[in-house]
């Protein structure tokens, strides 16, 4: 695949950061098995009241950085709150409509208030303080939700020889991520007192700020001495494991606009107080995910709005705002409440289906187990690690994680025409979704990372603005590794006005089909999976259907393999009209592999006569065969051309049955290819090249047709000599390249040569089935 990219907005490169490749970037993250805390049984903690405990959160709390366009910033829920019963219940419609009047009506951020929450460790010097900042909506891109609670753990050391036992000396800032299931932004043995929080519009992930700018996020010390961050590497090159902040990293990240009961919810008449200018502004922000045509390249980048302090701290003179701290323990409400939002998650199938994959509300922060375990919210495994060595506590017992890089596909000027894509990284996040867990993780810089993932088989959905919906199966095991997406760690997705579904749907008994695997002839491998629609359940989907979306512009090879371990393959070659392409019957064996063979060389040596004229200005008008449409009209006309071609030119043996190459096209590339250069005639060069090439693909188009007339009628063994004659035929084509290359015209070596490897390949197959 092709991976090369610019960062001339400013952005870092991620395969710059990724140096090495995928297969090391899979591998370093493995080593991240630990996403997500609390395996083996939790330590007992216990709190720590008083003033001892409002000594330590003040001595430790954050400053706060809201990024423009934020709405909801941190405010005491406790206003909002009404009595059901003996309990307190904060409704979603009276927080959001609520906070929206108050912020009107003061015209600044009202009730401005951290919670805290300290605890220690039994028998150890641990103290963990805990800030937890409640937000009366959050609006991301899939899962916004009534109420938001984020949360900064402080880990600190409070022994006599740390220092200052009485406030204790930082171990780990541990600033959470919008999901759980991606990777937190943490940091070990931090130089200052107080950490930064650098809050995510719209959706108040926190990023953390520990260098000199303080305002913004460093994934890796570029412009300053150290990074915000220390989580370990995700790939040789040191990118660390860590959420961050896309939009603040040069990548864009749209938002969308919540629904409830069909009707935007700043129209809804529950909300009488909530308008447009309450929720995330316009300019940063999508219909739907399936409502544009490509990934949105116009959506601003962060820039900095409100910063906070607390009241107390010496550089709250400093802030637009202060805030207050007060006690988790005097917080009160007992429930957080809020009908379902609306989003529409899609999932490649034969229709389209859709999840409502988000949050409905939140629930109450003392209903965590990181609450009173706050290691279990520690991501990074070296911290973990750190924290155990030092404090003597338990952080063992984690599954593993699934990860993957997301790639978008495009068209290529490797190859004349649409005969070709390649892939490039993504300038706009994308959204994970795992069917076991319906929670949508964002992606960050392109990193596909969820944690603590249960064994067994899921179907994995990765979703994006303006691109088609991929999905996979994946079978995940449960020893502790990761799980690489895609291919080799790969997630190839495609801008919808590019996009045309692969689907095939059997149309007699047989196994199901076990895997698809989809090459491009430039690209190589852009999918290789279980079907995704095998895992869905949905009554219409079986195990022997499938739907994939490919470029419009690649020219593929569709490989299934059946639960017989019977494999088949299928050219594809979509049209620039074309939004499906249908394998009518994916049947496997040595019948499905021999007309594969015949169709593959069939295009190539139509597209091949193309270049007579010296350029392939017309390649793009020859109607090749494929495998996801009946042979007629023109497409037939072009088999039938190249067949009878073929048969007028090969007098000379070129196309005998022996199967053993002698005197033909095949063996050392005589023959049929054995033009000398004092030929005159063709085009790009010596024509000698060019005639001798076009009569080795016809020797090679008429032995893969008598091996598939054979296969298709049932005679294998006559199937199979053929095929060995295709083999060697297949080494003339090589070998004519090979010698002839210079006298050949610009683009066709390379058209032809990245094709052959697929026509061995299917040789080879074609001759291990038995039927």
């Amino acid at each position: 695949m092709s991976h090369d990219r610019s960062s001339d907005d400013g952005s870092l490169s991620r395969r710059d950061l990724l140096a090495g490749g995928t297969a090391a970037g899979i591998t370093s993250l493995a080593g991240c098995a630990g996403l997500l805390g609390g395996g083996g049984d939790a330590p007992e903690t216990t709190a720590v009241d008083g003033e001892r405990g409002r000594t330590l959160a003040a001595a430790h709390a954050p400053d706060l950085y809201f990024g423009v366009g934020e709405r909801w910033f941190p405010t005491d829920p406790r206003v909002y709150a009404s009595e059901s019963g003996d309990d307190s219940v904060l409704d979603g419609f009276d927080a959001f409509d609520g906070y929206s009047r108050d912020i009107d009506d003061a015209g600044e951020p009202p009730h401005r208030t951290v919670f805290y929450n300290v605890v220690e460790y039994p028998d150890t010097d641990l103290v963990v303080v805990q800030y937890w900042i409640y937000s009366a909506f959050d609006q991301f891109t899939t899962n916004f939700h009534w109420h938001d609670w984020e949360l900064l753990q402080v880990f600190l050391d409070v022994s006599e020889s740390s220092g200052d036992p009485e406030t204790g000396t930082p171990q780990l800032f541990a600033a959470s991520a919008h999901a759980r299931k991606i990777p937190n932004n943490e940091f070990l043995d931090p130089e200052t007192e107080r950490a930064s929080v650098i809050s995510e519009v719209g959706s108040h992930s926190s990023a953390l700020g520990v260098n000199e700018t303080r305002d913004a996020f460093e994934r890796l010390p570029v412009t300053t001495a150290i990074a915000d961050v220390s989580n370990g590497a995700l790939a040789i090159s040191d990118i660390p494991a860590a959420y961050g902040l896309p939009r603040g990293e040069g990548y864009r990240l749209p938002f969308s606009l919540p629904e409830l009961d069909g009707t935007p919810i700043h129209e809804h008449p529950d909300l009488p107080n909530v308008r447009r200018e309450h929720l995330v502004p316009a300019e940063m922000t999508i219909e739907s995910f399936e409502g544009i045509p490509a990934p949105p390249t116009d959506l601003p980048l962060r820039e900095t709005g409100h910063y906070f302090a607390f009241e107390d701290a010496e550089n709250v003179d400093e802030a637009d705002y202060d805030y207050a701290l007060a006690p988790m323990a005097e917080m009160g409400v007992e429930e957080f409440t809020g009908p379902q939002l609306s989003f529409e998650y899609a999932v490649p199938s034969f229709a389209e289906d859709a999840f409502a994959s988000h949050l409905t509300t939140t629930g109450t922060p003392k209903a965590q187990p990181r609450y009173t375990n706050p290691v279990a919210d520690v991501t990074d495994p070296r911290h973990r690690s750190a924290l155990s060595e030092r404090f003597d506590i338990d952080v063992t017992g984690f599954a593993g994680d699934v990860v993957g890089l997301l790639r978008e596909a495009g068209g290529t000027d490797e190859t004349p025409g649409s005969n070709g894509i390649e892939t490039s990284e993504p300038t706009v996040e994308g959204m994970a979704l795992l069917e076991s867990d319906p929670t949508p993780a964002p992606t960050f810089n392109g990193v596909v990372a969820l944690r603590d993932v249960p064994a067994g088989d899921h179907r994995l959905t990765v979703n994006g603005a303006g691109v088609a919906p991929y999905s996979q199966g994946l079978a995940h095991e449960e020893d502790g590794e990761a799980t690489a997406a895609g291919v080799d760690g790969e997630v190839v997705v495609v801008a919808n006005e590019d996009a045309v579904k692969v689907r095939a749907a059997a149309t007699s008994d047989g196994p199901g089909v076990a895997r698809v695997a989809v090459d491009d002839d430039v690209a190589g491998t852009v999918f290789d999976a279980p079907p995704p629609t095998s895992l869905a359940g949905d009554s219409e989907d079986t195990g022997s259907e499938f739907a994939v979306y490919a470029h419009r512009d690649g020219a593929y090879t569709t490989e299934v393999e059946d639960e017989d371990g019977g494999i088949g393959a299928f050219r594809v070659n979509p049209r620039a009209d074309q939004s499906t392409a249908t394998i009518p019957d994916p049947k496997t064996g040595k019948a499905s592999l021999t007309d594969f063979l015949f169709t593959i060389l069939t295009e190539t040596t139509a597209q091949a006569q193309v270049f007579e004229d010296g350029d392939a200005d017309g390649i793009d008008d020859v109607d090749v065969p494929d495998s996801t449409a009946e042979q007629s009209g023109t497409a037939a006309d072009v088999v039938d051309s190249v067949v009878e071609t073929t048969t007028e030119t090969s007098g000379d043996g070129a196309a005998t049955d022996s199967g053993s190459g002698s005197g033909g096209a095949g063996g050392n590339g005589a023959g049929a290819n054995g033009d000398d250069d004092s030929d005159e005639g063709g085009g790009g060069g010596s024509p000698s090249g060019f005639t001798g090439l076009l009569r080795a693909l016809e020797a090679g188009t008429l032995a893969a047709k008598r091996a598939n007339d054979a296969a298709q009628s049932g005679n294998a063994a006559g199937a199979d000599n053929r095929l060995r004659g295709l083999r060697q035929r297949t080494a003339a084509i090589a070998d004519n390249i090979e010698r002839n290359r210079e006298n050949l015209p610009d683009q066709l070596p390379e058209l032809v040569e990245r094709r052959l490897p697929q026509v061995e390949k299917r040789i080879d197959q074609a001759l291990e089935q038995d039927a």
